[in-house]
């Protein structure tokens, strides 16, 4: 299914381009509208669960705010493991207009100790990097994961990529069918 319209739960720049760039080489024809909504979940999500409700909520609430075809829901948050160390986390997810939302996972990093210790203390990320950094929305820009990797992995390519990956159950739903089994030349 081709959209002709799909919507973007974040007005944040490198959320909405990364859908804008994903949509448009797949989709050219299709628009997009940027929608400031409220994701459900706490403002730094602290669980990898709690990233993806955010990411969920997004989305849904997005597609159905726009009626449009398909919503996106992009949502950063902070993940601690049982050893205590904080991972970097993010959910991409899609809700099409038939209900179904299906989701992908962005690349996760651990983050370092002094950040963690300020989470855990009740901070959110954004400001701590901001803080760190000496720059200021960085959220916006490189986000954590392109300081942390010295530019190496920017923001707007985690989430590109994890667009990308998202949208997999809906460019090739006769592989994602249950119980199915696509002919070889499908492929």
């Amino acid at each position: 299914m081709s959209p002709a319209l799909v919507a973007v739960g974040s007005t944040n720049p490198t959320k909405v381009d990364a859908v804008r760039a994903v949509v448009a080489a797949r989709f050219p024809g299709a628009a997009l509208e940027a929608v400031p909504v409220d994701s459900g979940v706490s403002a730094q999500p602290l669980s990898l669960a709690e990233t993806r409700r955010g990411a969920m909520c997004r989305a849904e609430t997005a597609r159905r705010s726009r009626d449009a075809d398909w919503g996106f829901g992009l949502e950063g948050g902070v993940d601690f493991d049982a050893e205590g160390r904080a991972w970097l986390c993010g959910v991409v997810a899609v809700a099409d207009r038939a209900g179904q939302t299906v989701h992908a996972y962005a690349p996760m990093l651990v983050l370092p100790p002094v950040i963690a210790a300020r989470l855990r203390a009740g901070e959110e990320l954004g400001p701590v990097m901001d803080h760190l950094s000496g720059r200021h929305n960085i959220k916006a820009r490189e986000g954590a994961i392109g300081l942390l990797t010295a530019g190496l992995v920017p923001r707007a390519h985690s989430w590109r990529l994890t667009v990308a990956c998202a949208l997999a159950p809906l460019l090739r739903p006769e592989l994602y069918a249950a119980g199915t089994s696509p002919p070889p030349s499908v492929l």
